[in-house]
Formats: structure tokens, C-alpha cells, sequence
């Protein structure tokens, strides 16, 4: 199975690019993990933000694979708790299609990202720094591989 993270935005700070190339770096290479940036839109004063976002939308499900079960990253979305994320890779795993992972721009994502996905999953209510979400999905899914696997870097 190969997980892609496909998030709106680049030229992030290298400590992003660090932290989320060391979690990809441990996936193993039947569930490996990667990354698709999406170029923003450009934000000005008067910019035509409907627009901006229906086009990184374009963009976006334009990169994905056909097939691809598609998870949005959405405040509204349900929050899991590790162990429930664990389950959720297992499931994943056994329905053996690729997960396509879909991070927004400043705005959230586009109505046909949210329209075209089979889940919703919420980080934190909170509103988190899109840079800081790269890292934060990595961790949080190579944490529940090592509960699937009984590897020791999640210990209980």
C-alpha cells in the first residue's frame, strides 16, 4: 500500500522538510509514504479566493491515482485516537487500494476534494500550521504502523 500526502503549499522551512523525510524515511517499503505538493494559488488583496481554491482543487485530484481511496484532513472531520488510527491503517491496508491524503491552503480545500472523499479526518479542532500538519500526519501514522506491528516506538 502506498500512502501520498498531497497538501497545498511548498518552499516550506527545511526543519518541515527534515522532520517529515525522517518519518517517510522509516515507512517500510510495503506501506511506503510520500508527498505531493500542490502549488497555492496566489493571494493578494484582491484576489478571487472561490477561484484560487477550485483551481489547487483541480490540481489536487488531477494528481491522484483512479482508485485511490481519498481521506480529507478537515477540522469537521473525526478525530482518531492512535489506536483507532492504527485500525484505520489496518483497514486500509486489507482494502489494498493506495490512500490519497488531502491538505488544503489557508482556506481548507476545494467543495470537490471534500465531495470526492470516502473519510474525513480531523487532527484537532484546533487550528493547526499547514507546514506543522506534514509532520504531525507522518508521525501519527508511522506511530500506528509500529502499534500494527509491535514495533517498540509506540510503548503504552
Amino acid at each position: 500500500m502506498r500512502i501520498t500526502l498531497y497538501a497545498v503549499g511548498n518552499k516550506m522551512p527545511a526543519w518541515v522538510s527534515q522532520g517529515f523525510s525522517e518519518y517517510c524515511r522509516r515507512f517500510p517499503r510495503d506501506m511506503s509514504f510520500h508527498l505531493v505538493e500542490i502549488s497555492p494559488g496566489k493571494r493578494g488583496k484582491n484576489a478571487d479566493i472561490a477561484r484560487i481554491l477550485e483551481k489547487e482543487g483541480e490540481q489536487m485530484l488531477a494528481a491522484i491515482p483512479k482508485g485511490n481511496r481519498i481521506v480529507t484532513l478537515e477540522v469537521e472531520g473525526k478525530p482518531w485516537t492512535t489506536p483507532q488510527l492504527a485500525k484505520q491503517l489496518d483497514r486500509w491496508h486489507v482494502d489494498s487500494r493506495d490512500v490519497a491524503l488531502l491538505v488544503g491552503g489557508p482556506e481548507g480545500l476545494a467543495p470537490a476534494c471534500i465531495e470526492a472523499s470516502e473519510q474525513k479526518w480531523s487532527l484537532s479542532p484546533l487550528t493547526l500550521p499547514h507546514p506543522m500538519v506534514r509532520i504531525v500526519v507522518a508521525e501519527s501514522l508511522y506511530r500506528a504502523w509500529s502499534i500494527n506491528n509491535n514495533h517498540p516506538y509506540h510503548r503504552e
